[in-house]
């Protein structure tokens, strides 16, 4: 029995054909208005304005130590935010949606989305090389360019962008009201828990929950690059099980067992056999028919022993019968009896 995941594929009908999304008018301005505000947060971090200053009053109030009590539960929350242990949970559920459906797009959307996650928050990252709060060096400053990796913040993007693929994969309207309240409301607690711990700036959790919309907003122009990978995958599949196919050896024909070499007076024996002889299958008293296994067997087991026709008589010459004395021998010529009556 196949186990693999595209057993069900083959079992049941095709669903009904699912849509993308489309980058429609609105969906446009609102990538236009993200990016936009994601270049006025890098340029005013870039100036050290009046959001750097604002950083650093955050920072030093100090939240972990007016709400301590919330610590221990922040601690595992800010885990919805770590890319491994989100990317395992989501992947399990599109995994699940991708069998139900018949299509591998959810995998290879979240796929897609989690790539342009790594390069473009990454490449951010390493370049601005912002540090932390708990490694400033100078109250007031930026600290841009010093080494660090947390501008934006990682957990703030992969959060908006790990639950909110949810959303943009709903195949319903309320579906996708209900996942996109879900999503946005863990991506804001996942940001202000880093504010929280003191891992991040304010403005680093405002750039990642920028950097995470901009990615979602702009997943419908890699639709067509999905459809085309989907396509190839299951082309390398079909590919994979002709040569499977064309691998695997044909069964045996049940034509008997092969023809075995006999010496000559064993095959003359069987020709007398097949002339419906006392050596022909049916009429034996074993019911084999001529092409039984077990022929070949025996043949090849007496070919060793000399036939009936090879073998030194062992009765006698003559007759066995005691000799009659008012019998008259066969070879003599009886002397004809008289006719009587007349």
């Amino acid at each position: 029995m196949r186990t693999d995941i595209f057993a069900r594929l083959d079992r049941e009908p095709e669903p009904p054909k699912i849509e993308a999304p489309r980058m429609s008018r609105h969906r446009i301005a609102l990538f236009g208005g993200t990016l936009a505000f994601y270049l006025a947060i890098v340029v005013a971090v870039l100036v050290s304005s009046w959001l750097v200053a604002l950083d650093w009053k955050v920072m030093l109030f100090r939240p972990y130590q007016q709400w301590p009590e919330l610590h221990a539960f922040l601690d595992y929350y800010v885990v919805l935010g770590q890319r491994g242990p989100t990317a395992v949970m989501i992947a399990s559920w599109l995994g699940w949606r991708s069998w139900r459906q018949h299509t591998l797009r959810p995998l290879l959307t979240l796929g897609c989305s989690l790539l342009l996650l790594n390069v473009t928050v990454g490449a951010v990252k390493l370049g601005l090389g912002r540090l932390g709060p708990h490694y400033a060096t100078r109250i007031g400053s930026a600290e841009m360019f010093a080494g660090g990796d947390i501008f934006p913040s990682g957990h703030t993007a992969n959060a908006v962008v790990t639950w909110g693929i949810l959303a943009y994969l709903a195949t319903t309207p309320r579906a996708r009201r209900y996942l996109s309240a879900l999503s946005a409301t863990v991506s804001l607690g996942v940001g202000l828990t880093t504010v929280y711990i003191g891992t991040h700036w304010l403005s680093d959790v405002l750039l990642g929950w920028a950097a995470g919309l901009l990615i979602l907003l702009a997943l419908p122009w890699f639709e067509p690059l999905i459809t085309r990978a989907e396509a190839r995958v299951f082309s390398v599949r079909e590919q994979w099980r002709q040569r499977r196919r064309a691998g695997t050896p044909a069964p045996a024909a049940a034509d008997g067992p092969p023809a075995v070499l006999l010496p000559q007076s064993i095959a003359s024996e069987g020709v007398a056999a097949e002339d419906g002889g006392p050596g022909h299958g049916a009429a034996t008293g074993t019911g084999q028919p001529s092409g039984h296994p077990g022929q070949g067997t025996r043949s090849r087991a007496h070919a060793s022993h000399p036939v009936r026709s090879e073998r030194t008589p062992v009765t006698p010459a003559g007759s066995r019968r005691p000799p009659h004395a008012e019998r008259t021998p066969r070879g003599n010529t009886s002397p004809a009896r008289p006719m009587t009556g007349g």
